[in-house]
């Protein structure tokens, strides 16, 4: 009897530590941060194809995106999937591509500058798409970003398809953690404009 006890007394113990972890794990997943797949060569060279990373989902609850945050957002046109791209445009800044590069307006800078991008590839040039075509000055709606890839030739993004709304973002890309050797916090980089 004593045997049952204790048995029983063990097993009340696993299920409730299981219960826990359960319960932490959902809390996590559901308000803190959320894993996602890299799938494509949109972001190149910096995120590959099959990479795993965390996406913190409180950073945008306490502050606004930056520009250069890495994010993960509910795709506009098909919000089922998920994309990863960067922020390059903010609300209410004006985006241009001129001569493959681009170019934000804004009221620090009425003139413009030519956005220095470190995280591109060398050589890389930002050609229009059907939303944003070259020398085309588009302002970015309140509560709206502007986003691309780091890969411009291998991107779906917001040259093609738009500004997208804040609602539709998920969190700014965190930590990548797979595979081991990628292993590292995703920072947003400091611009020189």
């Amino acid at each position: 009897m004593k045997l049952l006890s204790s048995l029983g007394s063990f097993l009340l113990d696993i299920l409730e530590t299981v219960v826990i972890s359960l319960a932490i794990f959902v809390v996590f997943y559901v308000f803190i941060a959320q894993p996602h797949q890299v799938k494509g060569d949109s972001m190149l060279p910096d995120f590959h194809t099959g990479e795993y990373i965390l996406t913190n989902k409180l950073s945008f609850k306490f502050s606004n995106p930056k520009r250069g945050d890495v994010i993960v957002f509910k795709y506009p046109n098909a919000p089922q999937y998920d994309y990863i791209k960067r922020i390059v445009g903010l609300p209410k800044e004006e985006i241009e591509l001129i001569n493959g590069v681009v170019t934000v307006y804004n009221e620090e800078n009425p003139s413009g500058f030519k956005l220095d991008e470190p995280y591109l590839s060398k050589g890389t040039v930002t050609m229009g798409r059907s939303f944003l075509s070259e020398n085309l000055r588009y302002k970015i709606p309140e509560n709206e970003y502007f986003v691309m890839g780091d890969n411009r030739d291998k991107s779906s993004d917001s040259r093609q398809w738009g500004p997208l709304p804040k609602d539709n973002i998920i969190g700014r890309s965190w930590v990548r953690y797979w595979p081991p050797q990628a292993l590292a916090v995703i920072d947003t980089p400091r611009y020189n404009n």
